[in-house]
């Protein structure tokens, strides 16, 4: 029954994935999300259901499109693979319960940000406001989560904001405002192991960046796939590294 379970989880996520690789090929531009139905961007063809199944349709095509030949991006595949293991993770973590919907949002929200800001350099207003609309309600589970939640969107949104002051533009308004939602679906204890971790993250990939000559001193370096490496980790044994810590300090 666990297993079964997972697996249901994964063709969820998976499932979840495909629908943000929409998002991630029509926000940029500014097209809807929903109209028109999905379709090769070459050949303008649309697409069946059979040519939408998440992972197997790739695989089975080669990845081609059957109509015109042209090469479907890894991306597709990658991005629906990712989000299934992450959904399969959740529910391992916290079960059919109220709470697995906060992983859930987090997870649609980071692994877009992930690509868009690799690819293009900017996290869209439109998947910030998506994961704040649908962070809020989550906020109600308790008095005491309604209150971390709380804390943690002002303090992401503030630190953040403060960075960028201090740095002059060394922080995009995109991510002070996924840090500001990363920390409503949080709370403020998770989210600074979140953001502890970002910044780690990001000076050990920017120094080696720099050794390897692979960018320049002040050359702007993406923060969102490590804001997005954070939370989720945070998210899933954020409640581990509090538990130690707390036990550490007793010491």
């Amino acid at each position: 029954m666990v297993y079964l379970s997972w697996v249901l989880a994964f063709i969820t996520g998976a499932a979840v994935g495909s629908f943000l690789n929409v998002c991630i090929c029509r926000m940029p531009v500014g097209k809807s999300v929903i109209r028109p139905p999905s379709h090769c961007p070459d050949c303008r063809y649309r697409l069946r259901i059979f040519d939408l199944i998440p992972i197997l349709s790739y695989l089975f095509l080669k990845g081609k499109c059957r109509y015109c030949g042209r090469r479907i991006a890894w991306q597709d595949p990658v991005v629906e693979l990712v989000t299934g293991l992450l959904f399969v993770l959740a529910l391992a973590k916290y079960g059919i319960t109220f709470g697995v919907l906060r992983p859930v949002v987090l997870f649609a929200v980071i692994v877009p940000a992930t690509v868009f800001d690799l690819r293009y350099k900017i996290i869209p207003d439109e998947l910030n406001l998506a994961g704040l609309v649908l962070g809020v309600p989550l906020m109600f589970e308790s008095k005491e989560a309604l209150f971390s939640c709380v804390i943690g969107f002002l303090a992401g949104g503030a630190l953040l904001f403060v960075i960028a002051l201090v740095s002059r533009g060394g922080m995009g308004g995109g991510d002070i405002k996924l840090a500001a939602v990363l920390g409503l679906l949080l709370g403020w204890k998770q989210l600074l192991i979140a953001l502890f971790l970002a910044f780690a993250a990001g000076s050990v990939a920017g120094m080696t960046m720099l050794m390897l000559k692979l960018a320049r001193l002040k050359e702007p370096i993406p923060f969102g796939p490590y804001l997005a490496l954070g939370s989720a980790f945070a998210i899933l044994a954020g409640d581990k590294v509090i538990k130690w810590y707390l036990g550490f300090c007793r010491w």
